[in-house]
Parts: C-alpha cells; structure tokens; sequence
C-alpha cells in the first residue's frame, strides 16, 4: 500500500458504490425518465407526505419495483389515526410485494394524530413483521434538530437499535442532509462508541437549485453558513444557479475510516429534482 494514499481509498468501497434516492408520490413520471441512470436494486425512498393518500404512495413503491428497483416506503408515526390506519398501510404494501424494507419516522405533525408518537412506537407495535417487513430505516441528525435536544436523539438512537434487535429486524440509519463533512465524522465517531453497529447512509442533498437547498436547510436545522457554503462549493450569490455536492462527497469518502466510522455510504435527497440528481449520480459516480 502506497503511504501516502487515503485510508478510505484502500479499504472501503467508494461510498457511491451503493447510493440510495428519494421521491414523493408525485414523483413516478420522474422515475420514469430516469430510470436509465439508476443503477438496477438501487434503494428508492418513498415519503409519506400529509398531502398524498395511501393510493399514491402504493401506486410510488409499485413502480419503483416494477422498473427494477428496491422500494422503501415511508411510515410517517404522527399521521397514522390509528393501529387499523397502519395494519392498513402495511397490508397494502405487504399485497404488493414492497413491504421488505421500509423508513420508519416520527413525522412532520406536532400532535400525533393517533396512538404513534415516534418510530420507536411502530417498532415496538410489533407489527412490522408481521406484514413481511425484514429491514427498517431509522433518522440520524448529525447537527442535531432544532427541536429536540441531543441527549433525546442519541436516547431514541439506541433505543431503536436495541428496539430492532429484539424484533429480529436488520436496520440502517439515514442521517438528515448537511454541508459539513466535519459533524458527520464526529456524529459517526460517537454512534460507533455508542456500540451502535447500523449501517449509516450519509444524506446528501443532490443538485438543486440554491434558493431551494437553502430554504430545506433552514427548515431542518442545517448549518448554512457562508463559510461552510463556499467551503464545498455552494454559491450564496446566484441563487438562481445550481449545486452539487461533488465536494463534499470527495471529502467524506477521502476522510472516511471504515474502522472508526463503520459501514457508510450515501442517501441522496432529490428535493423534487429526481431526473438532475440520477444524472448527476450516473456521471459522478464515473468520475469520482
């Protein structure tokens, strides 16, 4: 091994080898055209949005399996009214043959709108498997959330791992999107100390237009500093103009040290720009 070459570079797999995507249920004509660039078995989130019915989302996780790909429907906790509400959901996925993987989150709504607070509580329903689900997404917030405090989320981290474990369920975890390859690195420091093995998938916000990116960021906590917006690449002046996170990207997999970080690689979050982000992921995945 030459010296002088990145630890990242000799033992672990490109962290692109294996990128996951993001869409809505709105979102099918997309898949549709850009269903060329997508590597076939690529991992495609499905989102639960309060504005989509159960039918769009069906109709979202049966086309992404029927143009070769793995779905992974959303269960947003807080929007679900009911236990018949959710043995619902998942019995249709379940008659489509998208149940395998699913992502489990708490949800946008302040007030549950049923007996759901959490992921944790889907869980621990003991439902999922029931309905053939063998594998379960969780949310990591490498810079933290506005609205719950770190202590919180490192306590529900564990408690879903260990949640999963007794479920006899494999699991990953998706972190919120950043711009900063340093909190990502400490976050995923701390989660391996913390005796958590899951794999993670670093989220990554993919080409978008940078009025958007930064109102998503805003939203979510995300730190959008001038600074760190130069730093990889971002322009705060033509927010007309596009970004991608080809920088960012670089760094993590150039500093990434698979026996301190774990198993990593990349979810891309598509902002409603699916066709960009899979041509953008096509020819940088080629180029490096």
């Amino acid at each position: 091994m030459n010296p002088g070459t990145p630890l990242s570079e000799t033992l672990a797999p490109p962290l692109m080898d294996d990128f996951s995507l993001e869409m809505t249920g709105k979102d099918v004509a997309g898949l549709e055209q850009a269903r060329t660039a997508i590597p076939a078995g690529t991992r495609i989130n499905v989102t639960f949005l309060g504005n989509e019915d159960l039918a769009m989302r069906r109709e979202a996780a049966r086309a992404v399996r029927r143009l070769g790909f793995v779905p992974v429907p959303h269960i947003s906790a807080r929007r679900l009214a009911s236990r018949a509400a959710f043995e619902e959901f998942l019995a249709a996925l379940e008659a489509d043959g998208t149940s395998g993987e699913v992502f489990a989150v708490g949800g946008d709504p302040a007030t549950p709108h049923g007996p759901y607070p959490d992921a944790l509580s889907l869980i621990r329903s003991g439902l999922l498997p029931q309905y053939g689900v063998r594998s379960v997404g969780i949310s990591g917030y490498p810079e933290g959330h506005p609205a719950i405090a770190d202590s919180a989320l490192w306590a529900a981290l564990e408690d879903k791992s260990a949640a999963l474990r007794e479920q006899r369920m494999t699991g990953s975890v998706i972190t919120q999107f950043g711009f900063d390859v340093d909190p990502v690195l400490d976050w995923l420091e701390e989660l391996r100390e913390r005796g958590i093995d899951l794999p993670v998938r670093i989220g990554v916000p993919g080409p978008a237009g940078v009025r958007r990116l930064m109102g998503y960021a805003a939203r979510f906590g995300v730190g959008t500093s001038a600074s760190i917006a130069r730093k990889y690449g971002f322009s705060l002046t033509n927010l007309m103009g596009t970004a991608g996170p080809d920088r960012f990207l670089r760094a993590l997999t150039r500093r990434h040290d698979p026996r301190r970080h774990g198993r990593v690689s990349v979810h891309l979050y598509t902002f409603g720009g699916l066709e960009a982000t899979s041509a953008w992921a096509a020819r940088f995945s080629k180029e490096g």
